[in-house]
């Protein structure tokens, strides 16, 4: 993980509240907080409890329906369930209970290769069909996984020997590798005890993880122990974990400062900054792409193009950024950071209030005036960011804006039902596929926005196939240009995908999109 540098903030910006989009004007992905300690040096130290924070709470401990990123669950699915694969800053992969997984054929099949001899925590095998089992299950919609669309890139799977899945994909994808790494696919639970049910599962969740349940009170703790049959002895070094949830972002600051907590997940750059000014370990996983507000084209009013274009330009992202995370947020002027090898110089949108007013006005005259509701979740900051949205459109004529507060337990179905106006999602990453081509695709079952277009659609499959470089970067010039053209979504922030800890917390690691390896953690005497 890199150590982040800190933002200097612009002297002058307006005070107005604002906005989710990106400005033009700043220098792209400019600041961040930076970490002045990185934890105790030296072999780590074994035994002790780590208490962590998280930011939701699980509905489920089926590993299909827990979320593998720092906002959601992704250190409790690695705490139960390990992982197959784990990738370092540069988005390189390395194996863990996995041997490898290859293609040999420009990504229309893969073969899985798994470590022999790897048992759940009841001692039964883990073995290909298991594998198989989950990853099959994955696409099912009646589990509910968020990831269903990552799953159904899988044409097929077929065992070939106790330690070898053949996996046959519906179309090519040369670096699927990464929706396996980045997804719930990583993690493997016991079909014996996923067949009992959900209620069952919930009380003895078995699976090949560093740690096994201990207990689970709904809305607080979540006690783990030392799995004592872990493949990767002596890990974990820690006897214990404490998992639990915590929404709101000062609460969860505070409690990591008072020593109510040891690690805390964050995906707010406020948080993070605050660490490093007060020198604690404060960890972030570099990515393109971030969090966008997405348009649902849908239905009225973002069915027609120039409403999306008249928001998109209505808003200030500095200012926005001033507002809801005191300037410390990195701001996605250009869909990929500029150390990508796809970064091109394409602003993915400027803000121009008279093109917006005119827009609005436009609409408004042929009987269509902007109203939309604004679905936002639980936490201080996605409401900060609707209640600034909906405080800079009021500078406007002929828009309005509703702020609708939804559960998290609400996401998954929000995914499949589409029953929204404008919802705060996101795509990030290290290497664009296939994360792009599941957000943006026409043919993907996760496009909420609901955009349809051939020439992106056609630049993605280009993309996802090309084997060279230079022909993937040609390609994904053409994505940004037309994201920019068709304003599907509007990019707010690169997403934080961190940590932060206490100066005695060692081991501090992540992969993937922002997922905390817990069985690294140590805690000095």
């Amino acid at each position: 993980m890199i150590r982040v540098k800190r933002l200097l903030v612009a002297a002058v910006v307006s005070s107005m509240a604002l906005v989710l989009g990106a400005c033009g004007g700043g220098d792209d992905d400019t600041g961040s907080p930076s970490s002045s300690s990185s934890g105790p040096t030296g072999q780590p130290v074994a035994g002790g409890e780590g208490r962590i924070l998280m930011l939701s709470d699980p509905r489920s401990l089926d590993p299909a329906t827990l979320g593998n990123n720092t906002p959601i669950t992704a250190v409790l699915g690695n705490a139960l369930y390990g992982t197959l694969m784990v990738g370092d800053e540069a988005g390189k992969i390395s194996y863990t209970m996995a041997e490898s997984f290859e293609t040999t054929d420009q990504g229309k099949t893969f073969t899985l290769k798994l470590r022999p001899d790897l048992v759940f925590s009841d001692g039964t095998p883990l073995d290909a069909e298991a594998v198989k089992f989950n990853w099959d299950r994955t696409k099912d919609p009646a589990v509910g996984s968020s990831y269903v669309a990552e799953a159904s890139m899988m044409q097929s799977t077929e065992v070939v020997d106790e330690t070898t899945l053949k996996v046959t994909m519906a179309k090519p994808v040369s670096a699927y590798a990464q929706a396996i790494l980045t997804s719930s696919m990583n993690w493997i639970g016991s079909p014996a005890a996923l067949q009992k049910g959900q209620a069952s599962f919930d009380e003895n969740p078995i699976g090949a993880g560093p740690f096994t349940l201990d207990s689970w009170t709904r809305q607080a703790d979540i006690r783990l122990v030392k799995n004592s049959r872990y493949w990767d002895a002596p890990k974990p070094y820690l006897d214990r974990l404490t998992i639990r949830s915590s929404l709101d972002t000062t609460q969860r600051y505070n409690t990591l400062v008072s020593g109510g907590a040891d690690v805390a997940a964050e995906a707010d750059w406020v948080n993070l900054d605050k660490a490093a000014e007060a020198g604690m370990t404060s960890d972030l996983m570099p990515l393109s792409g971030g969090n966008f507000l997405a348009l649902n084209s849908r239905r009225a009013p973002f069915n027609d193009i120039r409403a999306r274009q008249a928001l998109s330009a209505a808003l200030d992202m500095e200012a926005f950024n001033l507002a809801v995370y005191n300037g410390t947020a990195q701001v996605p002027e250009k869909l990929f950071a500029e150390s990508s090898p796809f970064y091109a110089d394409i602003p993915l949108r400027k803000t121009d209030k008279a093109l917006a007013q005119r827009l609005f006005d436009e609409l408004a005259a042929e009987g269509k005036p902007v109203t939309f509701a604004f679905s936002a979740f639980p936490t201080s900051q996605n409401r900060a960011m609707a209640e600034n949205v909906q405080a800079q459109l009021s500078g406007f004529k002929n828009v309005k804006v509703e702020v609708k507060i939804v559960d998290f337990s609400q996401v998954a179905a929000l995914r499949t039902t589409f029953d929204f106006d404008a919802l705060v999602s996101s795509a990030f990453f290290q290497d664009p596929e296939p994360r792009l081509w599941t957000a943006f695709h026409q043919d993907s079952r996760a496009v909420l926005s609901g955009v349809k277009d051939q020439e992106l659609s056609d630049a993605l499959d280009a993309g996802r196939v090309e084997t060279s470089e230079a022909a993937r970067k040609a390609a994904y010039e053409t994505v940004q240009e037309r994201l920019s053209e068709l304003t599907p979504v509007i990019f707010l922030t690169r997403s934080a995908a961190g940590v932060i800890a206490n100066e005695n917390v060692g081991g501090v690691r992540q992969y993937g999109a922002g997922s905390l390896l817990p069985e690294e953690l140590w805690i000095k005497k």
